[in-house]
C-alpha cells in the first residue's frame, strides 16, 4: 500500500532541509495598544512584544470606531450572514459597504468576496470564462492569488518582466490585434515595496485595446487624498477598468472586493464560483469595514503619519549600516540573503528583544533574497524604533550578516 504518512513527512522534511520551515508565533493583540501584543511561548509563559510586520498598516483593526460598529452590528443582527448571498439574501451593511467602496474608487459598482485572495482568483478565472480567447499579460511579481486565477482560467497568458513596460509592449504588439486582452498588475508590490507605472501601463492598454486589472491591496487606505490607493494618488482612477482590493490590511478587518463599471460587476457576480458558492462575510465584518473606510476617507493625516514613520525607519537603518532594500513605498525590507540566518535573526529578535518580525523566505521571495519585512505604522514611536535599530545592529554583528556602509 502507498505510504501516505511518509509522503506528507517527506514534504515537511524538504521544507525543513531548505531552512524555510515556518513557525507561527502565538500572539494575542492587546485592544487599544497596537502594535503591542503578548507572545505565548511553548512552555506557556508570556512576554510582551512589539509587532513590526503587521499588514494592519494603520492599526484600524483596533480603532474604537471600527470596534463600536462591529459590536453594534452583532447586537442588532447577530453573528452570521446566514449563507451565500444567492440563497440566503444579503445584509444591509454589505450593500452599504459595496456602495461606499464603489464611490471611493470612482466606479459604478463593487462586489465583496471573503478575502482578497478569493477576489483575485475568482475574478481572473471568471473573466476568462466570460471572454473566451482572452490573452492575459501578467507582471512577473504578481501575487499568488493572481497567478492562480490566471492559470485556472486556462487561456493564453504572457508574463512580462517586473515593471518593464518595454517588455510588456513587445508582448502586446505580438498578440493578435482583434483578440481580447487584459493587463494584470499591482500598484505597490509588497515584498520589495516598489510601485508600478500606472499611467504608462494604462497608455499601453489603450494603444493595444486591453483592459486593465489593478491589485491595490497594499495601497488602499494608504495613498491618495481620500485613501483610495495609488490610482487615486496618480489621478488615473477613471482609467483603470477593474480594481481589486482587500479589507484585511489598512482597512483592518477581513474580506476582499472588486470595483468596476456596473456591467462588469454584474457579469462577475453572475458567473464567479468563488462568489456564488461561498458563505458571505458576516455582518459584523462588513459593518466594521464600512466604519473604517469612512474614517480613512476623512483622515488624510493618518496617511501622512504613516509615510513619515516608514521614512524615519529607513533612515535609522541606513545610519546603522543595516542593508535596507530600496523601497519607494511604506514597505521597509531588510536584506539577509540566507533562509537560516533570516529565521535565526527573527527568532533572536523575538526571544531576546521582544520584537516580532517574521522571516520572508522562498517561495514568497526568490531564493537568495530572503529578508525581514518591516511595516511601521503611525503607532510605532521613536522609542520603539530606537529599540529595534539597537537590536538589529547587535544581531547583525553577532550573526555576521553583510552590512551597508553607514550613512552619516
Amino acid at each position: 500500500m502507498f505510504d501516505y504518512k511518509a509522503a506528507f513527512g517527506n514534504a515537511v522534511d524538504q521544507v525543513r532541509a531548505e531552512g524555510r520551515y515556518r513557525v507561527f508565533a502565538d500572539l494575542k493583540r492587546v485592544r487599544g495598544q497596537f502594535p503591542r501584543a503578548v507572545w505565548r511561548r511553548d512552555d506557556g509563559t508570556e512576554q510582551d512584544v512589539v509587532v513590526w510586520c503587521s499588514n494592519d498598516y494603520l492599526g484600524m483593526g483596533q480603532h474604537p470606531e471600527v470596534l463600536t460598529a462591529m459590536q453594534a452590528e452583532i447586537d442588532s443582527v447577530g453573528a452570521g450572514a446566514g449563507g451565500t448571498r444567492n440563497i440566503s439574501g444579503t445584509t444591509r451593511s454589505a450593500v452599504d459597504l459595496e456602495a461606499e467602496l464603489a464611490a471611493w474608487h470612482h466606479k459604478e459598482a463593487a462586489l465583496l468576496f471573503t478575502s482578497g485572495y478569493v477576489a483575485n482568483e475568482a475574478t481572473l478565472t471568471t473573466l476568462q470564462r466570460i471572454m473566451p480567447g482572452l490573452i492575459i499579460f501578467s507582471d512577473s511579481l504578481n501575487h499568488a492569488s493572481m497567478i492562480a486565477g490566471i492559470r485556472n482560467g486556462g487561456c493564453e497568458r504572457h508574463i512580462y518582466q517586473h515593471n518593464d513596460l518595454e517588455h510588456l509592449e513587445a508582448l502586446l504588439a505580438a498578440a493578435p490585434a482583434d483578440a481580447p486582452k487584459l493587463i494584470a498588475f499591482e500598484s505597490v508590490y509588497s515584498m520589495d515595496g516598489d510601485i508600478a507605472d500606472l499611467a504608462g501601463t494604462i497608455a499601453l492598454a489603450k494603444k493595444y485595446g486591453a483592459l486593465t486589472y489593478l491589485d491595490e491591496v497594499h495601497a488602499v487606505g494608504l495613498y491618495g487624498d481620500a485613501g483610495a490607493g495609488i490610482a487615486e494618488r496618480d489621478g488615473v482612477l477613471d482609467q483603470i477598468d477593474i480594481i481589486e482590493c482587500t479589507l484585511g490590511k489598512a482597512i483592518g478587518v477581513m474580506g476582499g472586493y472588486i470595483a468596476a463599471d456596473a456591467l462588469i460587476i454584474d457579469a462577475v457576480r453572475s458567473w464567479a464560483a468563488g462568489f456564488i458558492f461561498t458563505t458571505s462575510l458576516p455582518p459584523a465584518l462588513t459593518a466594521g469595514a464600512l466604519a473604517s473606510v469612512r474614517h480613512l476617507k476623512a483622515h488624510p493625516e493618518l496617511r501622512a503619519a504613516h509615510q513619515a514613520r516608514a521614512q524615519a525607519l529607513k533612515e535609522r537603518f541606513l545610519a546603522a549600516g543595516i542593508p535596507v532594500m530600496p523601497s519607494e513605498s511604506h514597505i521597509v525590507p531588510v536584506h539577509v540573503g540566507n533562509p537560516v540566518h533570516c529565521k535565526m535573526i527573527s527568532d533572536m529578535l523575538l526571544e531576546e528583544h521582544g520584537i516580532y518580525v517574521q522571516p520572508i523566505n522562498y517561495p514568497t521571495v526568490p531564493k537568495g533574497t530572503e529578508r525581514l519585512r518591516f511595516t511601521p505604522s503611525p503607532n510605532h514611536d521613536d522609542g520603539m524604533m530606537d529599540a529595534l535599530v539597537t537590536a538589529m545592529d547587535k544581531l547583525w554583528t553577532h550573526c555576521n550578516v553583510a552590512r551597508l556602509p553607514a550613512v552619516a
